[in-house]
């Protein structure tokens, strides 16, 4: 097995807005592109247990920038019938 010694950088396109997911020694870090601020999770949080507190924690303090409405994708609604 490869150990982690050097930070992991990768796109991901979640709901139609891009994200950037980082793997490091410390942890993950998930934000919006070309943004700076995201959820964090330290390893150490998930393995006890304590990765769901953090993470609902993390979004109640708006930690995630709000995805900027052009990037996400919309369902138009179904046609209206006429009467």
């Amino acid at each position: 097995m490869t150990p982690l010694e050097k930070i992991l950088r990768r796109a991901l396109k979640i709901n139609g807005a891009d994200y950037v997911l980082t793997i490091s020694p410390q942890g993950l870090k998930l934000t919006l592109k070309k943004k700076r601020n995201g959820l964090e999770l330290a390893w150490a949080d998930l393995i006890d247990g304590e990765a769901a507190l953090a993470t609902a924690l993390n979004a109640s303090l708006g930690q995630l920038d709000s995805v900027p409405k052009e990037n996400v994708a919309r369902k138009s609604p179904p046609p209206r019938k006429a009467p």
